[in-house]
C-alpha cells in the first residue's frame, strides 16, 4: 500500500505547481491533492533563482499564451499579495535603445505591447531617460512605469499555505525516481521517501518536466536544456547609479533579454545575466556537471542543430562569463559609468529552455497530455509572473482531461 494517497497528484513545488495545487483545492475541495517535491523546500530552484520581476506583457507575441497569461497574471499576483500582505514594488523598466539599428525593434516592442493591453506604455527621448534613470544612456527608451519586483520565493510559499489551509499536502524532499501505471489505472510515484499514489498527475517538475514526461510514455521530441544566466550584485556605490530596472533591446531571435540591470525587492541591484550552456540539470555553478544529463543534452539532435545556429552567440556568451571586464562592457553600454569595481559577488540561475528535435528553441508555453496526466513542458517567462493565471488554464484542462 502507497505511503501517500491522493486524487491529485502535482509534481514539482515551484511557483507554478504550488499555485496549480492551489487552484485545484480551491475549484474541487473534495479532491485530495498533494504536491510532491524533491528539495527539503519549496521554490529551490527557477522559482527562487529568478531576478524577481513582475512582467507586464511587452515582449510577448499579441495572441501568443505568453501574452494572454502574462496581462491577466499580473492583475491577479498583484490582487493576491495584496490580500496576503506580500511586499512588491511597480519601480518600472526602461528598455533603452542604444543604436541606431535598435529603433526599429524598439518600435516593435511599443506595438506589441499596447496590442497586450500594457498600461501606460511610452516612448521617451534622452532627456525624459535621464529624468527616470540619471545614470542610463541611450538614444530613444521604452518606459513602462507599471513593471514591478517581487520575491517569489515568498509568494510561493504563501500559495503554499493557503493550499495548505484548503486541505491540501506538501511532501517536500520526495524526489519522483520512477512512475508506474497500475492495473486501476491509478499512477504510483515511487520516491525516495516511499510510494505515492493518485488517480491523476499534473508534471510541473521544471527542469525535469521531460524526464517526468518521459517516464509517462511521452517521446523525447522536446528537451529542457539548461541554460545557466549568471550575475553579479553591485557594489553600493553601483546600486546608488540604479533607480529601477534598465534593459537592452532583445534580439528577436533569442529567447533571452541580454545583460541588464535589475534592482531586488530587498534592496540589491543585481546585473546579469549571460547564458551559458549548464553542464547539470541543476548547474549553478560553472564547475557543477552531471555527466548523465550532459551526455543526454549531447546526445539530443536538437542541441547540436541549435549549437550550429547559433555557435557564434554562444561563444560570445562563454568569453563574457570568463571576462569580467567583457562582462562590464556589455553593462556600459546601458550605464557608462559602471565599473569592474562595482561588479562583487553574485549567484546564478538555471532557465529550463525547451528545444525541439529540429532544433527550434520553444519560446511559448508547452502543455501536453497523457492518460490520467497533465505535463507542463514548458513554461519560461513569465512563468512565476503569470503563474495564478496559468494555473487556472492547467486546471481547466484537467477538469475536462480528468472529468473532474
Amino acid at each position: 500500500m502507497a505511503d501517500h494517497t491522493y486524487d491529485i497528484a502535482v509534481v514539482g513545488g515551484g511557483i507554478l505547481g504550488v499555485a496549480t495545487a492551489m487552484e485545484l483545492t480551491h475549484r474541487f475541495p473534495k479532491l485530495t491533492v498533494g504536491v510532491v517535491e524533491k528539495e527539503k523546500a519549496l521554490a529551490a530552484h527557477q522559482t527562487g533563482h529568478n531576478s524577481g520581476v513582475i512582467h507586464t506583457g511587452i515582449y510577448y507575441k499579441p495572441g501568443s499564451l505568453k501574452a494572454q497569461n502574462c496581462v491577466t497574471g499580473v492583475a491577479s499576483l498583484l490582487a493576491f499579495c495584496d490580500e496576503n500582505n506580500i511586499k512588491y514594488d511597480l519601480c518600472g523598466k526602461v528598455i533603452v535603445a542604444t543604436r541606431e539599428d535598435e529603433l526599429g525593434r524598439l518600435d516593435d516592442l511599443y506595438e506589441r505591447g499596447k496590442a497586450n493591453g500594457v498600461a501606460g506604455l511610452e516612448m521617451i527621448g534622452p532627456e525624459r531617460l535621464k529624468e527616470i534613470e540619471p545614470h542610463a544612456a541611450g538614444i530613444k527608451a521604452l518606459w513602462s512605469p507599471n513593471t514591478g519586483i517581487i520575491d517569489y520565493t515568498e509568494v510561493t510559499e504563501a500559495y503554499g499555505r493557503k493550499f495548505e489551509k484548503n486541505g491540501g499536502e506538501i511532501l517536500t524532499d520526495h524526489k519522483v525516481n520512477d512512475i508506474k501505471k497500475g492495473s486501476n489505472g491509478r499512477v504510483t510515484l515511487i520516491t525516495s521517501q516511499g510510494d505515492v499514489s493518485a488517480k491523476y498527475m499534473v508534471n510541473c517538475a521544471g527542469l525535469y518536466a521531460h524526464s517526468i514526461a518521459h517516464k509517462m510514455g511521452v517521446p523525447y521530441d522536446l528537451r529542457i536544456i539548461p541554460f545557466r544566466g549568471e550575475y553579479f550584485t553591485l557594489s553600493p556605490e553601483g546600486q546608488t547609479m540604479i533607480k529601477g530596472l534598465i534593459y537592452p533591446v532583445p534580439d528577436p531571435r533569442f529567447p533571452f533579454l541580454g545583460v541588464h540591470f535589475t534592482r531586488g525587492i530587498h534592496g540589491d541591484v543585481e546585473a546579469g545575466p549571460n547564458a551559458v550552456l549548464a553542464l547539470a540539470q541543476e548547474g549553478y555553478s560553472k564547475f557543477k556537471i552531471n555527466v548523465k544529463e550532459t551526455l543526454a543534452t549531447l546526445g539530443f539532435k536538437g542541441f547540436w542543430i541549435m549549437a550550429a545556429k547559433h555557435w557564434k552567440t554562444a561563444y560570445q556568451e562563454y568569453y563574457r562569463s570568463f571576462s569580467k571586464g567583457t562582462f562590464t562592457k556589455s553593462l556600459q553600454r546601458l550605464v557608462p559609468e559602471i565599473e569592474k569595481r562595482h561588479l562583487t559577488g553574485g549567484g546564478a540561475g538555471v532557465r529550463a529552455q525547451a528545444v525541439e528535435r529540429n532544433g527550434f528553441l520553444v519560446d511559448d508555453f508547452r502543455i501536453s497530455q497523457t492518460e490520467n496526466a497533465i505535463h507542463v513542458r514548458n513554461a519560461p517567462s513569465p512563468g512565476a509572473t503569470a503563474s495564478l493565471s496559468i494555473s487556472k488554464g492547467i486546471v481547466d484542462m484537467a477538469e475536462e482531461a480528468f472529468t473532474l
